[in-house]
């Protein structure tokens, strides 16, 4: 076969295997093209709305928190955050450069975070603006920079009840106080909602909302805010004016066991806690601090005494010369009170009373009563951190520790604790539990209220505790009296534990008072931790500030006097 044949055969061959080539390739796209468009359809759509439709969240609003009177406490305001998409803004330096003029940051730290996240999407710059701010902001139409909604809490009184209500974090979960016991009923539940974004990730198109966002529930505390506030008021004027390490005051309803008022101090700003250094001042001491609480425990020695049968009211006691020894430790009185009845051991507040009292009936009686009205025991209000106290119950009792238990050394309790004991005697000798949380007509009728001292006795100590406020039968507390109104109390001077032993000048200063002393409405307890000056007793330090707190109470809850003169109660008749 000739060259030009052989050469015009290949070329033939060439191009038909080019041609075959090209079959080949048609048919492959084809089927390609099939492939995508029936059997692959579902799943490529899929893929496809993954990359374009979003769900994203809507934020719920967390429950309001109110007084119960409906005064708003603690409250959730719609604020907006700044975010970035690192990926689009991180090379463009005079866009970081304006947003942190905007937003009065550092550029250069702000750069910086931007370059160490870029491989991210999503990326806080700041939270929590006023949507003012956060709009004027976004207006710049800065390329990558976004808002989103969120809450903020606010709290409208700041630091008067702090302590009571603690407070939430950057993501609205509650971190103290009763944000935190009730953060699943006050937490909100989020919603979410389909949009179109396209391949920057902005919103193009909404599409529907999947789940609408709920709101927390409210809470109704069972403070009176006005109570509240002359408390607070009160406390921080005596807290400052004794310079003390701290002080605590607790006003308790003695029908329904409602906590009415509850203060500290030293207190805070919940607003601003971002230089905060001393983490103490978070605690709601009223609650979670226990001290031994003295003399305001002798209530209860002669609660024992009178039930044992061997003591009335009119026992004699001897105290002179105003101290004795119990197993070679001295107990001794401030003063020389030679012969005492029963009652007068509590007006005087007679150590050396209480004590053979004590040593007569023995530690048993004592503690038995104590452990009835709620000592040594939580109150179930369930704040974070409640402390129940320490009521002692050794295996064999020495004769100083039965002692010193009669006046309320040797034991610790909360200030809550005291007022919920004391409640027990204002009330007839019930004990009923205490609640942060108002109760409404069903629960108080449905309360648990059980007898834990008689009537009778409880009427009798009620009656001693009359005469501490009464400077005419040489009562003590004479700076606790409220005009018009009958005042039942007992005083309390109680040294504080040191590094070696009880410390001799360093005190803490109690009141418990119950007011009107004929029919009590309210129980209240102050505590002054360590005044300085040269006033600490009780009655000196304590005192005072019950009378102003329970003055005003029993003007703002209309409480009717019980203690007016006759020739003044005729004038207000005629009037």
């Amino acid at each position: 076969m000739s060259s030009a044949k052989i050469k015009q055969a290949f070329q033939q061959w060439r191009f038909y295997f080019v041609l075959f080539a090209m079959f080949l390739c048609v048919l492959a796209i084809g089927w390609k093209v099939s492939a995508l468009q029936i059997l692959e359809r579902d799943f490529l759509q899929s893929q496809g709305d993954a990359r374009t439709i979003r769900t994203v969240p809507l934020v719920a609003n967390r429950g309001l928190i109110t007084d119960r009177d409906g005064e708003p406490l603690a409250v959730s305001s719609p604020v907006k955050s700044i975010w970035v998409n690192p990926g689009e803004i991180n090379s463009d330096i005079p866009a970081i450069n304006r947003l942190a003029k905007e937003l009065d940051l550092n550029a250069e730290e702000l750069a910086r975070n931007i370059g160490k996240n870029s491989s991210k999407e999503f990326l806080y710059i700041k939270r929590r603006l006023a949507p003012a701010d956060a709009d004027r902001v976004l207006s710049l139409k800065i390329e990558g920079v976004y808002g989103q909604q969120e809450y903020q809490r606010f709290y409208p009184h700041g630091e008067v009840a702090a302590h009571l209500l603690g407070f939430s974090d950057v993501d609205d979960v509650g971190q103290e106080g009763l944000e935190l016991t009730y953060d699943d009923w006050l937490r909100g539940v989020p919603g979410r909602r389909q949009v179109i974004k396209d391949r920057r990730g902005h919103i193009i198109e909404e599409l529907n909302t999947i789940q609408t966002a709920q709101p927390g529930k409210s809470l109704e505390l069972s403070i009176d805010f006005r109570l509240q506030s002359l408390a607070y008021k009160e406390l921080k004027e005596e807290f400052v004016t004794r310079r003390a390490k701290s002080a605590s005051i607790v006003v308790l309803d003695v029908d329904t066991g409602e906590v009415l008022a509850m203060a500290n101090q030293p207190s805070y700003n919940p607003h601003n806690k971002a230089n905060m250094t001393d983490f103490s001042v978070l605690r709601n001491r009223a609650i979670t601090d226990v001290f031994e609480p003295g003399s305001p425990m002798k209530a209860f020695t002669i609660a024992a005494a009178l039930e044992s049968g061997l003591y009335t009211p009119e026992t004699v006691i001897e105290t002179g010369p105003g101290w004795f020894m119990v197993e070679g430790k001295e107990v001794k009185d401030i003063a020389n009170y030679g012969t005492l009845n029963t009652t007068r051991v509590i007006t005087k507040s007679s150590n050396v009373g209480a004590s053979k009292i004590a040593l007569t009936i023995g530690h048993e009686a004592i503690r038995d009563v104590l452990e009835r009205v709620g000592m040594g025991q939580v109150t179930g209000t369930g704040f974070p951190g409640e402390r129940g106290g320490v009521l002692p119950n050794h295996r064999r009792w020495s004769g100083i520790e039965t002692a010193t238990l009669s006046f309320g050394y040797g034991l610790s309790t909360t200030a809550l604790q005291l007022a919920q004991a004391y409640s027990v005697i204002a009330d007839g000798g019930i004990r009923k539990p205490v609640s942060l949380i108002k109760l409404d007509a069903k629960s108080i009728e449905e309360l648990p209220r059980d007898q834990v001292l008689s009537e009778t006795i409880s009427n009798q100590v009620l009656a001693m505790l009359e005469t501490v406020v009464d400077p005419s039968r040489g009562g003590s507390a004479r700076d606790a009296r409220v005009p018009f109104y009958k005042v039942a109390g007992k005083t309390g001077t109680v040294h504080v534990v040191g590094e070696f032993g009880y410390q001799d000048h360093v005190y803490n200063s109690l009141f418990v008072g119950l007011i009107p002393a004929s029919d009590p409405k309210l129980v209240v307890v102050v505590i002054i931790n360590e005044p300085k000056g040269s006033e600490h007793y009780g009655g000196q330090v304590a005192a005072p500030v019950f009378s102003r707190v329970a003055s005003g109470a029993m003007r703002l809850l209309n409480i009717a006097p019980d203690d007016v003169p006759v020739n003044q109660a005729t004038e207000l008749t005629l009037l």
